[in-house]
């Protein structure tokens, strides 16, 4: 499925009366990523994207909405909203409704063996707290690694810098709940 990330978030720039440069200066995301974003001729990590969204007032999910949100109360394991990034190497699974309508996010990620989550650190306002459902996920948090296994839970203020690495072979699915609404 094409999702046009690109020309959704030009067309919102645009709504919104905002240059690449002020949207740049705003998002903290380079002019010339940004321009290849809207050309379609790269796809933004989870990072950048998100870093745009909050520019632009909106969340990740508006870039790859393709059909009306619904206030369901639940979501069957066939209808949860997927987001593949990196080549397929990390999936993030929406496990919360996909609306405005609720104060956290519920998210499924499972992350290839030897990728990381992001290149760059994360800060944002909000908590996550994340449970390590198959594998071993290294969170990269405030200048610490904390190694976890399955079973291992983690809880922190997501203003603290923060990345997940999947340093082993095997594949690494985890479970997170976030606030403020990241997705």
């Amino acid at each position: 499925m094409q999702f046009n990330i690109g020309n959704k978030v030009k067309s919102l720039r645009k709504q919104k009366k905002m240059s690449i440069l002020q949207l740049s200066e705003k998002s903290n995301v380079s002019t010339g990523l940004i321009s290849q974003i809207e050309r379609e001729l790269v796809v933004p990590s989870v990072v950048s994207i998100w870093r745009i969204a909050q520019a632009l007032d909106t969340n990740i999910s508006y870039f790859f909405d393709d059909e009306k949100k619904n206030d369901r109360v639940i979501i069957r394991k066939d209808d949860h909203k997927k987001i593949i990034m990196n080549k397929g190497n990390a999936i993030y699974q929406l496990l919360s409704p996909d609306n405005s309508n609720h104060l956290i996010d519920f998210v499924k990620i499972t992350l290839k063996g030897g990728q990381i989550y992001e290149k760059e650190y994360l800060t944002h306002e909000g908590e996550e707290c994340g449970f390590v459902l198959a594998g071993t996920l290294t969170v990269q948090l405030n200048g610490e690694d904390y190694v976890l296994h399955e079973g291992d839970s983690i809880y922190f203020d997501s203003n603290l810098p923060h990345k997940y690495v999947n340093f082993e072979e095997e594949d690494c699915i985890s479970i997170w709940a976030m606030t403020p609404l990241f997705f």
